[in-house]
C-alpha cells in the first residue's frame, strides 16, 4: 500500500503535534495538587495520565514512522520516473 503525499504530510504533522502537546500536558499534570500524595509518591491522578502521555507517544511515534515512509516512498517514485 503507498500513501498518498497529503496523507504522508497529515500523519507527519499529527506526530509532530503528539510530541508537543503531550509533553506539554504532562508538565502541566505534574505540577497539579492532585498528582502528588502528601508523603510525595504520585497519586492515580498522576499515574493515569502518565499511562495516557506514555501511550500516546509511542502512538505518535508509530504514525509519524509510518508517515515519514510513506512520504520517502514517494520521493523515491517521482524521483525514479
Amino acid at each position: 500500500m503507498t500513501l498518498s503525499r497529503r496523507a504522508s504530510l497529515f500523519l507527519l504533522a499529527f506526530a509532530l503535534w503528539s510530541w508537543w502537546i503531550w509533553p506539554t500536558f504532562l508538565v502541566n499534570i505534574s505540577r497539579d495538587a492532585r498528582s502528588w500524595a502528601a508523603d510525595g509518591s504520585p497519586t492515580g491522578f498522576f499515574t493515569v495520565h502518565l499511562v495516557l502521555v506514555i501511550t500516546s507517544l509511542v502512538l505518535g511515534t508509530v504514525i509519524g514512522v509510518m508517515g515519514w515512509r510513506g512520504f520517502r516512498a514517494i520521493r523515491r517514485q517521482t524521483t525514479a520516473s
